[in-house]
Formats: structure tokens, sequence, C-alpha cells
């Protein structure tokens, strides 16, 4: 999930991700999953309270002065790591309070992958996210009850668990749940493809988006996994989905470059091409 943000957010975000590797890499998966959790939940603060989050971001306060804030706000109510991870948050210079909320949410983010990476978890949790914008893709009304802010956010997520059920791994739980919880005008199916893509590049490899008319068998998927990889240059995980409309062949997206070898993008491209 690309965050867009100004140079000085950026180089911020930059340095406390590196500081926070750091403090992820003792923990255990458990303890990685509550500080995403806890971490996101600082982020549902940060949405709520617009004086606290612009007094945090405050670049005309010292940086000791914003850390003191978070302390007497967060002490004793999230655990150690956590109160660290938003200290290092609030000490760095953003060049607005959204860019604050925007880096807490990606920290938490970093957090639940890496307690999935943890659990040798991250491929099923990579797929699961995948599926699961695919049903919001084809459930419209679903995902307008899922984005409804009108809708209390309890039912929202009361909505969402009652569809993952207890198929999915808590983390995927988890990040789906700050998702519903806290939707901030993004388009949930989007949204949980693009945490795929987060879920993949920890793993340093690009997601390959395939729609195919006929199932692939697994042969099939290894060859065409090891021909995009030499294409591309580094791994690439596939993500299919059977698309009959296709009538054959196969379109495949990387990235924002897509590749058009199915039936029905050939008829197009022929009609295109005949003279009107």
């Amino acid at each position: 999930m690309a965050l867009v943000l100004a140079a000085t957010s950026r180089e911020s975000l930059g340095e406390v991700a590196q500081r926070f590797e750091t403090r992820l890499g003792p923990l255990a998966a458990g303890d990685r999953q509550k500080l995403g959790e806890e971490l996101y939940a600082v982020t549902r603060l940060l949405v709520a309270e617009r004086t606290l989050r612009r007094a945090l971001s405050d670049p005309a306060t010292s940086s000791e002065q914003r850390v003191r804030l978070a302390d007497g706000v967060l002490s004793g109510k999230v655990a150690p790591a956590t109160l660290e991870s938003v200290g290092d948050l609030v000490a760095a210079r953003w060049s607005g309070p959204a860019d604050l909320v925007e880096a807490t949410e990606s920290l938490a983010r970093t957090a639940l992958l890496a307690a999935a990476e943890k659990q040798r978890a991250l491929d099923d949790v990579e797929d699961q996210l995948f599926r699961f914008g695919r049903i919001l893709e084809r459930e419209p009304q679903l995902t307008a009850l899922m984005s409804d802010a009108d809708v209390p956010a309890d039912r929202r997520v009361g909505l969402l668990d009652s569809v993952l059920g207890t198929k999915v791994y808590p983390v995927t739980a988890a990040l789906l749940r700050d998702l519903v919880r806290t939707p901030r005008a993004r388009h949930l199916d989007v949204a949980a493809e693009e945490l795929s893509e987060l879920a993949a590049a920890r793993r340093n490899r690009s997601v390959a988006y395939v729609r195919t008319a006929v199932a692939l068998s697994e042969a099939q998927e290894r060859q065409l996994t090891a021909s995009l990889t030499r294409l591309y240059g580094r791994d690439v995980a596939l993500q299919v989905e059977l698309d009959e409309s296709l009538l054959g062949g196969m379109v495949i997206r990387v990235g924002d470059e897509v590749i058009d070898g199915s039936v029905s993008g050939k008829l197009a491209a022929a009609r295109r091409s005949i003279p009107s």
C-alpha cells in the first residue's frame, strides 16, 4: 500500500521504520501481533482526536515535549514496545498531522505482517487478503455495507467477522478489521489487494494478478511464475482468478503493466483496427 508523503515525511518514515524493524526482531509472533493491534488503536485515536494529532506533529514544539505528551496519553494503556514506537513516531518531523497518522498505520501493518512472518504464514495471509479483495469486488452490496460510515463501526466489523468466520489467520482478520473499522474513503477491495501486495513485498516479491479463462495446472503455474520472474528480474507470486468472459487465454497485471493475451482482448483489438 503505497503512501503518498512529502519529502520530509518520507525521510522520517524511513528512519522510524528502520528502528521499528530492529525492535520487532526479538519479539515473538504474539507480541508482534499485539504491537500491531495497539498501533492500529493509536491510529484510530489520532483520526478521532484532531487536537491531539496536531499537537503530536507540531514542529513548533520540541521532540521531547511531543514524546512526553504521548507518554502522558498512552502510558499504562499499551505495551512498552508500543509506547516506544509511538515515541519514535512523534519525535520525528512530519509535513503535517495526516502524515503522522499514515506513518502510525504503516507501522501497525508492518508489525502484523511480521507476526505472520514469524509464524511462517505470510504466504497464506497474502493469499487470504487477495481472495477477500476478490469477494468484495464481486459483492458490491457487501462492500457498501462495510464502507458505510453511517453504520456503527462495531456492526461493520461484526459483519466482516461473520463473513470471515474462522477460516483466516488472526493476522488477516486484524488487517481487514482495521480497513473496515476506519475506511477513510478507501475502496475496500483495492485496499485489501494492496495489503496483499505489502505481504508479498515483505518477502521481496512482486505480485502478478492473473485472470484466466480456464484453471491452470500446478505445472502451468510453476512455468508462468518462472517466466515472469525471468521477465521482471525478481521473484513473482501469482494470484490467479478464473474469468470465463475472457473466452480463452489470460490477462496478467504486474503493478501498472498489463499483458493481455486473452481471446476477448484480441477480439477487442481487432474491432478497434477496423475502420468505422
